[in-house]
């Protein structure tokens, strides 16, 4: 890779110290879960608080999964999101409808464990504007994301690669992302539960700072 810098995302803040810990060591984006099944789920008034301690050169994005547009529109209304994460089973259509109704990018989240997970990527570059690759949940998981796991990315130094802005998710830490960054070559990175402790939804400053310089350094 050229000396283009690695966009890096903090997902799944939920505290002032974590959101200003982001927003001091370089995140590009911090992304806030509106999902009542994950442990990093914030209400509407939460995440319109937390967004206020964003300055306008972080991009807020909002995390969903197979919403209703009612509630993009409820969170819309209060908190400043640029950039909706679909991060569940929506269709292509979906993501462009999405984009199209709400005006704003839409950065669509896909599970990967086989080479087949990366050709089916293709259908949505063009629909949607970033794509996110992230571990297949486990068998069994009730969320899509966030589950700490890392699939295979062999895959991706081997194979096709989306044409389209992206980010490597999944099992992501301090210690290991600037390895997976030179594996793969990804343009940017995601991290929720790699920058936690003591239990999911609870975000470590010190582990962001970590994640962050790590990210920018490779």
């Amino acid at each position: 890779m050229s000396a283009m810098t690695v966009i890096a995302k903090i997902c799944g803040l939920s505290d002032p110290g974590s959101v200003e810990a982001a927003v001091r060591h370089g995140a590009d984006m911090v992304g806030f879960v509106f999902f009542a099944k994950s442990p990093r789920n914030v209400t509407v008034a939460e995440a319109a608080m937390l967004a206020a301690r964003v300055p306008p050169s972080v991009a807020c994005v909002g995390l969903f999964v197979d919403p209703e547009d009612g509630l993009i529109e409820r969170v819309l209304a209060d908190v400043p999101l640029s950039i909706l994460q679909l991060h569940g089973r929506e269709t292509p259509a979906r993501c462009q409808e999405a984009r199209e109704r709400f005006g704003r990018p839409v950065m669509k989240a896909l599970g990967v464990a086989t080479p087949d997970d990366l050709e089916k990527a293709v259908a949505y570059e063009g629909p949607a504007d970033r794509l996110l690759l992230d571990a297949k949940p486990p068998e069994g998981a009730d969320r899509p994301g966030g589950n700490a796991v890392a699939f295979d990315w062999m895959l991706l130094k081997g194979g096709r690669q989306p044409t389209i802005p992206w980010l490597l998710a999944g099992g992501l830490t301090p210690d290991n992302v600037g390895s997976a960054i030179k594996l793969t070559g990804a343009p940017g990175v995601d991290a929720s539960s790699g920058v936690e402790t003591g239990g999911p939804g609870r975000k470590d400053p010190e582990k962001i700072r970590r994640f962050l310089e790590a990210a920018k350094r490779a």
